[in-house]
Order: C-alpha cells, then structure tokens, then sequence
C-alpha cells in the first residue's frame, strides 16, 4: 500500500484543518494531492487510497458545502487515477476509496447508531464506485458497531472489501473492544482483508498475532509514524522511526502473516520505497 495523505499535506506546509483535514486539500491543493500519489507510486505502491477519508456529507456539511460530496469524491479518484497513469510504468495500480468512521476516528465515543451509519456508509460506497475505485478501504474504525455497518453498507457494491482497526493495544480496539472480538465480528462479511493501521510500530507484531490466532483471512497492516498532538491540533512526527528502520521491522510483520504492508500517517514515499527495496528479499525466502 502507500502511506500517509493527510501528515504528507501538512508536512508541506498545506492547511488540513478540521472537519474536512485532507479533504479540505481536494478544494485548495489538489496538485499537491495528485503529486504525492505519483510519488508513492514512483516509490513501489501497488495501492493507492484516493483522499476520501474525510470527504463526506456529514464532514462537508460542517463546512457548508455537503453539496460538494459528488464533485469531489470525483475528484479524489481522479487524481489518484491520473498519478497512477503517469507513473506505473507496466504495472496495475489499484485505486483504494476510503471509508473512515463518520465522525472522529479518534473517538469512538461518537460512533453514530449502527442503522444510521450504514446508511451513510452504504450512501459513500455507491458515490466511491461511481467514481470508479477498485476497492473498498474501510479503514481506522475504532468501534466493532461501526466496522459492522461499514461492512454491511459496503459489500453490494460487488467491489474488493478490506477492513483495518485503530488499536489502543495489541489485544484492544480504540473503544476498548477485544481484537479479537473485531476481527471475529466482521468475519461474517467475508471482507478480503483484515488489517489494523494508525498504530505504533511497536505493538503491530502483537496485533498481528492476535488476529492469526483468530482469523484465516488475510491480514495486513499499515503502522503510523509519530503521534497526534490534539492540543496542537497537528501531528507530532518521530525522527526516531526513520524509513530504514520502519522497513527493517517488516519482516517480522510478515512472518506474522501480513500479506498487505504499507504506511499511515508520518509516513512518506521515502518510507515505501524502502519497504519495497525490503520485503523482496524476504518474499523470496
């Protein structure tokens, strides 16, 4: 997969306030969205994730602009479209849409009711294939409820589904749920992948094992780099976790199962280019 969207934005001095956060690039930067595409594909991203996350009617609406949702979805995926072209060369480039939790992927605490989240769920996924993704990332979900209604929003579109966890641990979800729990309650929808993302290098080993013990689905992760600064309202980058060594540890991540790598937020292109220059060598054994 590639890596970070919304911290590269702001790495480069782009504004991504809140509600809409990358999104808000989509209306002000989209040159600079459709660049750090190409980058990570010029990196070795085989997935690119269009800037969807926050590019619903309910984030837009707080803005006033809910009636922008249709031209910018189209938008998104056309840049990630366009970068994709320009830059595989002879490979296929998959174009991911994101489906993030309606409100704060950091607070779980605002999930919507289930019925109400599948319905604007399901609502984003007829708009994501309209625009013409080739799979379906519901991604950062932080509550089992809400992975549920993602998945049951999701899976008439008849595209490829993947499903990924925020975790506070290796054995909990952000809303304090088990993993295991999440893991064995999105099973029933046959999702193609199960993943977690946003976390720290430091527990993806665990997290990935707690999943095998669970699943026979394939499992991935994409582990971020840093750490949100809520007062900042900003996020904090760690020097500590240079690409070098954020690929030194996927190897294990992959003797763990993980069969879909990349990176969240803090990362870059340099992260994933280091990750392919990586895992070959360790397919190959």
């Amino acid at each position: 997969m590639d890596g970070a969207l919304g911290t590269e934005l702001e790495r480069r001095g782009i504004p991504t306030p809140l509600p809409l956060w990358s999104a808000q690039a989509l209306l002000d930067s989209p040159d600079t969205v459709r660049s750090i595409h190409e980058e990570y594909v010029r990196a070795g991203a085989d997935i690119v994730t269009a800037c969807t996350f926050r590019a619903t009617p309910r984030a837009l609406a707080k803005v006033g602009k809910a009636g922008e949702v249709e031209r910018l979805i189209r938008r998104a995926v056309s840049l990630a479209r366009e970068a994709a072209n320009r830059a595989r060369g002879s490979r296929e480039i998959l174009i991911a849409g994101a489906l993030a939790p309606l409100e704060d992927c950091y607070r779980p605490d605002l999930a919507p009711p289930p019925e109400q989240a599948e319905r604007e769920h399901a609502e984003q996924v007829v708009r994501l294939g309209r625009a013409g993704v080739d799979v379906i990332l519901i991604e950062t979900m932080n509550t089992i409820a809400e992975a549920k209604a993602a998945l049951r929003g999701a899976k008439p579109s008849g595209l490829p589904v993947m499903v990924s966890f925020i975790c506070k641990n290796e054995r909990e979800i952000l809303s304090g749920e088990p993993l295991a729990d999440a893991v064995r309650a999105v099973e029933p929808f046959k999702p193609d992948v199960i993943l977690v993302n946003c976390v720290p290098p430091e527990i993806v080993v665990g997290c990935l094992e707690e999943m095998a013990r669970t699943t026979r689905v394939p499992t991935g992760c994409y582990p971020n780099v840093g750490h949100a600064d809520m007062v900042a309202g900003s996020w904090a980058f760690d020097s500590a976790w240079t690409p070098d060594r954020f690929a030194a540890a996927s190897p294990k991540w992959v003797a763990r199962g993980a069969q879909v790598i990349g990176g969240c937020c803090g990362t870059s292109a340099d992260y994933i280019r280091a990750l392919r220059l990586t895992l070959p060598a360790v397919l190959v054994e």
